[in-house]
């Protein structure tokens, strides 16, 4: 008699099997393989306690037969490519207890709509954090399942414990005393101040992997020990934008004192002067009789202030260090400045910046004019673009430009330090990044290569960054001319999308007020990288960036061009994969990688350069699916900032322990190497 069915990870391949016939079956596990296409309708046994389908490639609906399974407890069907409507039958039927509870578990996937109405009994937890439904959470009331992650639960659930044994409303409740959920001292009472926070476009959509730095490094900044913090509660809002209330909690001294004094609020105050206390204090030895909600602005320039800290809190202390000095400079003004915000520089002090335009100092050419590497009177290094005379503006355009550039701030954009506008010129005065382009390090010719985690990151990064310019710019920009020439790293090997703004595009209001979703322009992209459907209609849409961005991914895969001696990487790696040839072009410098991985990058890379633009993810989509593949490498897998293997030394296989991952180097592996007449054209680089 077969109850279980476990092949979990086990390198599955084709469709999921009919196992209806199996009426003893009440376990089933065929997670973490590649199976594709939809999932059977036939009705599964009545005894089903647990499904588990979850990181696959499967497409097409929920089975209607799964509400007619009366004993499921679990079902998890995340990480896949599922559409149509969120059933909300699927737990009518359940005969289990109270004390039950039913887990359905339908993230990442595609669903755009919910079946009904959603009200599912208390026992049932259902999560859709990751489908296109989410985006309209206001509007169908789904936020409660579109905004809690495991950590949260689990979080809360380990402060609970502490205080499990307290008594029940010992703490003063006329002055909002509570627990103090992590304290040494058992069942302590205090006056937490309470800190709100809301964070427009993280750079983040997973939120638990980055609670413990936040709380480490909120802590140590403010000396508090770790007891002190609580992150009560947070959830994820349309936009998207991640709300999050903090607990600060006095520490508990020799007098066993439960509220802050003036002095050490007035300390926290000053540490974040964008924070605003409504709140009359009482005298110091008083202290505080109540809570303090702090309300954080989010919004203009208190926008970037408050992401800055929050998401440079999660990645590097260094880079808020080097922002807020950029700050510090762009508040300087010079009576000839006519924008504020950003720097004013001579032509003198440019000319002086670039040994007076040396072309020694050149280290770039592109559409808008020449790239010079200057250095401030400071020691700044910049680049400077020095537009052509036939890349000139008018003053206002130029001007609006700058605008535009000077309200754009992510830590993947390269930012704007300056402009000059005097003598018939016009110069853009950008950060300068030391390690160039990702084009540079792609190709043959590079003494360097990057390992497969760093261009993962490089793609994450990239696409970070045109998310923000899709979702959080104002109006939004479609960059249209994304290409592996304008992604650059920084000094950790960071990317840094480069060349956008109104040279690019700026969708200008409808009469309605809505922001158009395509633009009609004069064709403005790099050939190889342009989305095809430029060609029919003469629009381009966010999509089009989402293409234009699947051919540098198709780039970091294989190391070929765009376009080489007449063949097309898009065209090509589709007929390596078609016939089942995609690992025998993968660019062997990059050396061992987890195959799984390698699959999912190159099957997101297609998806994002499918010639339909409708069919093309999102570009949060393409986020959220980096991210997750990045959470397959093995912790045994070097991917920190800066892994650079040199050409010699790539290829050597890995053997991490605590996975059973498989890995593959492909370094002795070229097009030249594939079966006799199956894609003979194929040859990396």
């Amino acid at each position: 008699m077969l109850n279980i069915i476990s092949l979990r990870n086990c390198g599955l391949q084709g469709a999921v099997p009919d196992l209806s016939r199996i009426p003893s079956l009440t376990y089933l596990d065929l997670s973490r393989n590649h199976l594709a296409g939809p999932i059977p309708e036939n009705k599964l046994s009545e005894n089903m306690t647990t499904i588990d389908l979850s990181d696959n490639q499967l497409k097409g609906s929920i089975p209607g037969s799964f509400s007619d399974l009366p004993s499921l407890q679990t079902l998890s069907l995340k990480n896949n490519f599922l559409t149509g409507p969120v059933p909300t039958n699927i737990w009518q039927n359940m005969s289990f207890s109270t004390s039950a509870r039913l887990k359905l578990d339908l993230r990442n996937n595609s669903f755009s709509s919910i079946q009904g109405h959603l009200n599912p009994p208390v026992n049932v937890t259902l999560r859709l954090e990751g489908n296109p439904v989410c985006k309209n959470a206001n509007l169908l009331n789904v936020n409660l399942f579109c905004g809690s992650e495991p950590g949260e639960d689990k979080m809360l659930t380990n402060f609970n414990d502490s205080i499990a044994n307290c008594p029940i409303q010992a703490c003063p409740t006329d002055n909002f005393y509570e627990y103090v959920p992590a304290s040494p001292l058992p069942c302590f009472c205090a006056a937490p101040l309470r800190i709100g926070y809301r964070l427009k476009s993280p750079s983040f959509s997973y939120f638990p992997p980055y609670i413990q730095p936040l709380e480490v490094y909120l802590t140590s900044s403010l000396k508090l020990s770790r007891y002190q913090l609580s992150i009560d509660t947070y959830s994820w809002e349309k936009g998207p934008r991640l709300r999050m209330y903090l607990k600060l909690f006095p520490s508990i001294n020799v007098n066993h004192s439960s509220t802050f004094n003036v002095s050490e609020v007035q300390r926290i105050r000053h540490l974040y002067t964008s924070w605003t206390f409504p709140v009359k204090f009482e005298n110091e030895n008083q202290g505080i009789s109540k809570g303090i909600l702090v309300a954080v602005a989010v919004g203009g320039v208190a926008c970037a202030v408050a992401m800055s800290v929050i998401i440079t809190i999660l990645i590097t202390r260094r880079y808020t260090g080097n922002r807020h000095a950029m700050s510090r400079k762009c508040l300087y003004t010079k009576v000839s400045m006519r924008l504020g915000g950003v720097k004013y520089f001579t032509f003198k002090e440019m000319a002086l910046a670039t040994d007076n335009f040396n072309s020694s100092n050149q280290v770039g050419q592109g559409g808008y004019g020449k790239v010079y590497k200057g250095t401030l009177p400071d020691k700044t290094v910049v680049a400077i673009k020095r537009a052509e005379e036939g890349s000139l503006q008018g003053q206002k355009e130029f001007f609006t430009e700058i605008k535009l550039l000077s309200r754009l701030h992510h830590r993947n954009l390269v930012s704007l330090v300056g402009y000059c506008d005097e003598e018939g010129e016009q110069m853009l005065v950008y950060e300068f990044l030391p390690n160039g382009t990702l084009r540079d390090w792609l190709s043959a010719k590079s003494k360097r290569s990057l390992n497969f985690g760093m261009r993962l990151r490089i793609a994450l990064g990239s696409a970070k960054g045109i998310l923000y310019l899709h979702t959080e710019a104002h109006p939004p920009v479609f960059h249209l001319d994304i290409k592996a020439s304008n992604i650059l790293l920084d000094s950790k090997l960071n990317a840094k999308v480069a060349d956008f703004g109104l040279s690019r595009l700026a969708p200008a209001l409808e009469d309605e007020g809505a922001v158009p979703d395509h633009v009609s322009t004069v064709v403005r992209g790099t050939p190889g990288y342009l989305d095809p459907e430029y060609f029919l209609t003469h629009k381009l849409t966010d999509r089009s960036d989402v293409y234009s961005l699947g051919v540098v991914f198709l780039e970091m895969l294989t190391g070929m061009r765009p376009i080489s001696h007449g063949r097309n990487i898009v065209r090509e790696v589709n007929m390596a994969h078609q016939s089942g040839m995609m690992m025998s072009i993968i660019d062997g410098r990059m050396g061992c990688y987890p195959s799984e991985c390698i699959e999912r990058f190159a099957g997101l890379a297609l998806s994002c350069c499918h010639n339909k633009p409708e069919k093309r993810p999102s570009m949060l989509d393409v986020v959220k699916q980096l991210e997750y593949i990045l959470t397959m490498i093995p912790e045994t897998e070097s991917v920190s900032s800066g892994s650079v293997s040199s050409y010699p030394n790539s290829g050597k296989l890995l053997s991490p322990a605590s996975s059973s991952a498989s890995y593959v180097s492909t370094l002795n592996v070229s097009g030249s190497d594939l079966i006799s007449g199956v894609i003979p054209s194929i040859k990396p680089r």
